[in-house]
């Protein structure tokens, strides 16, 4: 069984509809990067998928596997985020919320899960430092950390455009990161790139959110599409 699934989804903002026909589903394992213009309805639909937002129309549907259900989430940085007065190993235990359900504290094993994400993404060293003095690399890494700690491996990662701000260096250390994840954790991903390029270096999937017309396909698919064609050269001839 798909790990989500999305039937004729129809995406709306402030009561506007931006995206229609959203017909996708993934299995465990894939990656799957969201593409599109500004607009287009990219992080209206990951907050649709983490029932933030009702859909206009059409349905999400997860796999009935309570253990799938658990998702990560690394919304886009804001400059509050960056400024967070708490500590890196706080910012990472705090993805264990969820866990905790009625207890009013971290269990031991909450606090080995995110001593183990940091030195997965190799933070572990700055884990007494404060998250607003890291630089925007190490903030990022340490967001993804954060996020791990709520997911699984028949869980999902939900991350939004998680290289915006970064410098070129960064942002490449930031893919190479998030492929690791996916193809050596097997955890799933779906990621809102505004870098096609990196997209079908790394991802299994497109979704291209174009009005009432998205594509969506394997990335190998979509290479030889019209529409994957133009999109890269117009992206290419902007950068």
């Amino acid at each position: 069984m798909s790990l989500i699934k999305c039937e004729n989804l129809s995406l709306a903002y402030d009561s506007a509809v931006v995206a229609k026909n959203i017909n996708f589903e993934i299995s465990r394992g894939d990656y799957l990067c969201i593409v599109g213009e500004n607009g287009s309805g990219k992080s209206t639909l990951i907050k649709t998928i983490l029932g933030l937002k009702k859909p206009h129309d059409g349905q999400v549907i997860f796999d009935t596997d309570s253990d799938a259900c658990a998702i990560g989430y690394m919304p886009q940085q804001t400059e509050v985020q960056k400024d967070f007065p708490a500590s890196v190993f706080e910012v990472v235990l705090s993805g264990r919320l969820n866990s905790c359900r009625f207890r009013p504290f971290f269990s031991k094993n909450d606090k080995i899960t995110a001593m183990h994400n940091m030195r997965l993404m190799g933070v572990d060293s700055l884990k007494n430092k404060s998250f607003q003095e890291l630089s925007g690399g190490q903030q990022q890494r340490v967001l993804l950390a954060r996020a791990l700690c709520a997911t699984n491996t028949k869980g999902l990662l939900l991350l939004d455009e998680p290289m915006t701000g970064l410098d070129p260096h960064a942002t490449a250390d930031m893919h190479k990161l998030i492929s690791d994840i996916n193809r050596r954790l097997n955890i799933t991903v779906i990621m809102v790139s505004h870098d096609i390029h990196a997209a079908v270096n790394y991802s299994t999937h497109i979704l291209h959110m174009v009005g009432e017309n998205p594509f969506f396909g394997t990335t190998d698919e979509y290479r030889e599409t019209e529409q994957g064609r133009e999109f890269l050269c117009a992206w290419g001839c902007k950068h």
